[in-house]
């Protein structure tokens, strides 16, 4: 007795009740989807909005404002002030982004995270 393949309506041909490269590729999709809705989820606890920067400078740019909150200070992440406006900090997160924050006296508020090219463009922070 052999057995025939059977057309599925995806379009693949096998010997099961389902097709299971459908099946696994669906679940890949489900996977994916979840680690996508997580990520999304992580920004909610952002005090600065984070969602259009690439993901390893979201990353960077939580370390730092994490260690700003447990009082470090900003020279630890190699920050300067800026020459037109004391009061802001200049911290840079990559080669290509720095981190903006605004000094208190007794505290540092991350205002924006932003790409060199506008870094260098106009003044930040004012």
């Amino acid at each position: 007795m052999s057995r025939r393949k059977k057309s599925f309506p995806c379009g693949h041909k096998g010997y099961g009740q389902i097709c299971h490269r459908c099946a696994q590729q669906q679940a890949t999709w489900e996977q994916k989807r979840k680690r996508k809705n997580e990520w999304q989820e992580t920004f909610a606890q952002d005090p600065i909005d984070l969602r259009a920067l690439p993901k390893n400078v979201v990353v960077k740019a939580r370390n730092i404002i994490m260690g700003l909150q447990t009082a470090n200070n900003y020279r630890d992440f190699h920050g300067k002030r800026l020459r037109h406006d004391r009061l802001v900090i200049s911290i840079p997160v990559t080669r290509n982004y720095r981190l903006l924050c605004r000094d208190y006296g007794s505290f540092l508020t991350p205002e924006e995270v932003i790409s060199h090219e506008e870094y260098n463009v106009c003044k930040p922070g004012s």
